[in-house]
């Protein structure tokens, strides 16, 4: 691995401009090894997958019924506005330094190592979460694929049959992404279109052929706020949207395989939010004007009813495509998982800044993808999934605050943009938003502080147990405590030899080079 150097020497004595992607790549300090095979449609896909609103819809309908009603709907809506906040102010970043690895490097040139690598803990912890929860939530898809009847569409996998498909899926996902970035773009584009048919073309298939309820309901909460309190239902619905809406930082993630990364992440990013927020919300409205017995849903009557909808409209051979679609899905989003964690784990390692750096920043020459970082990523996901399958009640607890990682991690981002800006820092990257970069930065961090305590309170529960209710907050607590004493002990922001230059600097050189 060639040593890095500085990054605003590298501006400052270059005389060549940094128009090309490489070019800006070697003013930042590194030399490029990754290959530039996503283009615009495979980093949107990547994002989308890894948003994956089907997946998203499916998993969180019954909670919003039960919790606000079919009005639980417009949560996509209010969540989507907040997220586009977020993308907007990460395109900013990104476009000024388009680095693999995105969040960690945007943190640490907008603040400094030892924040950055506090909040790349955090992530890094949240999203092998979430690798190990998709591929396990996969497993009832499968189980109903091949045992689910008409009578009962919907079959639960055991818990041997759950952790040995979550495994398959891992190994599948992880040996596609070990051929290259050419075949993580062309899966990318599989997933995107298989989420597509089975979010938009079933959402109007559903509101315009199948519809047996009027459009009125989606503005009733059919007695949720009397039973529970306006205050409950309503924080209890915004989880709709909150669980949904992130990984379209992902696009940002495989910056360094993308051509034009400074100006077609940015575009990535938010059309991400925009189109899976939008198709999340017509799948939603779908589900909900379909249903046959909308009441036995809200009361929690009926436990899992996506499979009753899909099997009472489209019947069963309907309903096993529709299956196959979202498997389909389900390894695209896992494979997109696998690769934004494992382009920050090489990111991290090509700045030393953990033991074992050297092997994890080695990338193969034949597909130009880390190998050795994609392998280790997988590792905890696999511990977890047999974990699981001795202590079945623990993947409750392990899944709880994987969200809350993430968005931590997102708002440490935007906080770090905005101190930077009160010291000085305008975007200099060839995609910003101009005057009303403040602006926007300020409103992402409201909405961001806003949706972590949401994220953070109690289940409303009372009967499960203390550590049960607050199990987010402690999760995630717990992963910050080890991350911070580590880092305190082990120092390992000090050993690293990453560029310097921080955000203002650069900016002001990168300006100076156009």
């Amino acid at each position: 691995m060639s040593s890095p150097t500085n990054s605003a020497d590298a501006v400052q004595k270059s005389s060549i401009k940094v128009s090309s992607d490489d070019d800006h790549l070697r003013a930042l300090g590194y030399e490029p090894k990754l290959d530039r095979k996503m283009g615009f449609w495979s980093n949107f896909a990547l994002g989308f997958i890894y948003l994956s609103p089907m997946v998203g819809v499916v998993s969180i309908f019954g909670l919003g019924l039960t919790s606000a009603g079919p009005a639980s709907i417009f949560w996509i809506l209010i969540v989507g506005v907040g997220q586009l906040l977020v993308a907007l102010v990460f395109g900013e970043v990104v476009s000024q330094f388009p680095l693999a690895g995105g969040l960690y490097q945007w943190a640490r040139r907008l603040w400094s190592g030892s924040y950055a690598w506090l909040m790349s803990w955090i992530y890094t912890a949240g999203i092998t979460i979430g690798i190990t929860t998709t591929a396990l939530f996969s497993a009832d898809f499968v189980a109903s694929l091949f045992l689910g009847t008409p009578e009962e569409p919907s079959v639960s996998a055991s818990p041997l049959q759950k952790s040995f498909i979550a495994i398959v899926v891992l190994v599948i996902c992880l040996l596609f992404n070990l051929t290259g970035t050419r075949t993580l773009a062309r899966i990318s584009k599989i997933g995107l279109f298989a989420e597509l048919a089975g979010v938009i073309l079933l959402g109007l298939y559903l509101l315009i052929f199948q519809r047996k309820n009027d459009l009125s309901i989606l503005f009733d909460t059919m007695g949720t706020v009397s039973e529970n309190g306006m205050v409950a239902a309503f924080l209890g619905a915004s989880l709709v949207g909150l669980y949904m809406l992130y990984g379209f930082e992902s696009c940002g993630e495989i910056a360094e395989e993308t051509p034009n990364p400074a100006r077609m992440i940015p575009r990535t990013m938010a059309l991400t939010v925009i189109v899976g927020g939008g198709s999340a919300f017509l799948a939603f409205a779908g589900y909900v004007l379909a249903a046959p017995n909308l009441q036995s849903i809200v009361s929690g009557e009926t436990t899992n009813p996506i499979p009753n909808i899909l099997q009472d409209t489209l019947g069963t051979f309907g309903s096993k495509v529709f299956i196959v679609v979202a498997l389909t899905s389900f390894l695209a989003g896992v494979m997109g998982q696998q690769t934004a964690v494992s382009r920050l784990v090489y990111s991290f390692a090509r700045d030393d800044m953990f033991p074992g750096a050297r092997h994890l920043a080695k990338v193969k020459k034949s597909s130009h993808v880390p190998v050795n970082a994609l392998l280790a990523v997988n590792v905890v996901p696999v511990l977890l999934i047999v974990f699981v399958l001795f202590f079945p009640d623990s993947l409750f607890r392990i899944a709880a605050f994987q969200v809350v990682a993430v968005y931590f991690s997102f708002q440490m981002v935007v906080f770090a943009a905005l101190r930077a800006r009160s010291k000085g820092w305008k975007p200099a990257g060839p995609w910003n938003l101009g005057r009303w970069g403040a602006l926007v930065n300020v409103a992402a961090l409201v909405y961001g502080v806003a949706a972590i305590v949401v994220l953070s309170m109690p289940s409303g529960d009372e009967s499960l147990a203390f550590t049960d209710r607050w199990i987010a907050l402690i999760g995630f607590l717990t992963v910050v405590a080890v991350g911070t004493v580590y880092m305190l002990v082990a120092k390992p922001h000090r050993k690293s030899t990453a560029p310097e230059g921080d955000a203002i600097e650069v900016a002001r050189l990168l300006s100076q080079s156009k």
